[in-house]
């Protein structure tokens, strides 16, 4: 009787978890993919487990599939994610209505604050990067996004050769570019940088140091001036909290 009773209660747990999945399935999706970065980040590609994505989601593999697909899918749905993120982020900077050297000196500090922010977008990427793009390839979401990014940085380093602020007109993917690697490189690589110089390159006052010195150092190309002449930048403000999904 009470074996009866217990298979009972365990149908009707997942009749109620069914009619909840029915009821959010975007909900559950995100919750899916939100699970599976913190897998494929942790655990790379080849070491990431569908089983243990479903378990953190409070999903099973027949739902995880049905929302999102398998293994390879669901690896590309969380790269894309990850970039619509970021990118998301970028285009709320309001770069367009700030003067040239602020706007990027915005750029700069929110790129660096970012990575901090999510340590998992820069496993994310390594991942990728060691599976020679094979994935990114293949999505065309991707590269549809990144064109109004590049746009962007472009306008802005326009206003600032025609304000007379920039001497040179850098090539906004080439600048994005070294933006993004002064801050990845050095975050990347600080657990063997601190080693090898002896110091604690994530302790608070190196942090404020290294985007000090990209700030100047990029400003110093643009506006062929003296990294020297370049007051400390001011430290960004907290990121607003960002609501997650129920």
């Amino acid at each position: 009787m009470a074996n009866r009773h217990a298979r009972q209660e365990f149908r009707l747990a997942k009749v109620k978890k069914a009619q909840r999945w029915q009821r959010d399935p975007e909900g559950m999706r995100i919750r899916i993919l939100e699970a599976a970065k913190k897998e494929f980040a942790s655990r790379g590609l080849a070491g990431a487990r569908v089983d243990r994505i479903a378990v953190a989601a409070g999903a099973n593999k027949r739902m995880l599939y049905y929302h999102v697909g398998n293994k390879e899918v669901l690896y590309l749905a969380v790269l894309e994610a990850a970039y619509e993120q970021i990118r998301d982020e970028e285009r709320a900077l309001d770069l367009e209505h700030l003067d040239p050297p602020d706007a990027i000196e915005r750029l700069i500090s929110f790129t660096w604050n970012y990575f901090l922010r999510n340590p998992e977008f820069l496993a994310l990427l390594n991942t990728e990067n060691l599976e020679r793009a094979e994935h990114l390839k293949r999505s065309d979401k991707v590269k549809s996004m990144h064109s109004p990014f590049v746009e962007m940085i472009g306008t802005v380093v326009r206003r600032g050769v025609a304000s007379g602020d920039f001497k040179v007109a850098m090539d906004p993917v080439q600048l994005y570019i070294s933006i993004a690697a002064l801050s990845f490189f050095y975050l990347a690589n600080n657990a063997t940088l601190s080693v090898i110089f002896g110091r604690d390159l994530l302790a608070q006052p190196a942090k404020d140091e290294r985007l000090a010195h990209m700030v100047r150092l990029v400003l110093a190309a643009l506006t062929g001036r003296s990294a020297a002449e370049f007051p400390t930048p001011k430290p960004p403000a907290e990121p607003a909290p960002v609501r997650q999904p129920a």
